[in-house]
């Protein structure tokens, strides 16, 4: 059985996460720098059974796409390109911040570590997984 991936793109680090196999919960996986990127998806879609991979699709309240989308697009379409047997989707990940803050702090995590970019950018991304897997849309 293979695993989901879960992308959340910034423009300047993403946010990475993954199911178990079984697909029931979703974990942080890592945060990487957007230029490498595309040498790490490749190398963890070699060495793992990935079934598909979601994307965070940031959009501003009323629902229209944010000045980030573009470069989000762009990944997409790289990814479809690059791994045409592994479906891409979308999800909605407005709030995904704030969510992945506010989760650090009912976690008892420190002023210190919550200061951490690279640590939300995880969270957003577990964040998004989960609210995926929730959905059943895989």
């Amino acid at each position: 059985m293979g695993r989901i991936l879960a992308v959340d793109y910034g423009q300047k680090r993403i946010g990475l996460a993954v199911t178990d196999e079984l697909k029931i919960a979703a974990h942080a996986l890592d945060t990487i720098a957007v230029k490498d990127i595309h040498n790490y998806i490749r190398k963890y879609v070699q060495q793992n059974d990935v079934e598909a991979i979601v994307v965070g699709l940031p959009t501003t309240l009323d629902n229209k796409a944010s000045e980030s989308t573009p470069y989000v697009e762009n990944f997409v379409n790289w990814l479809a390109n690059e791994f045409p047997g592994i479906p891409v989707k979308r999800v909605d990940e407005r709030f995904t911040s704030q969510m992945a803050f506010q989760t650090m702090i009912d976690s008892g995590i420190s002023k210190k570590a919550r200061k951490n970019k690279s640590l939300i950018d995880k969270i957003s991304a577990t964040i998004i997984l989960q609210s995926f897997l929730e959905t059943k849309n895989y």
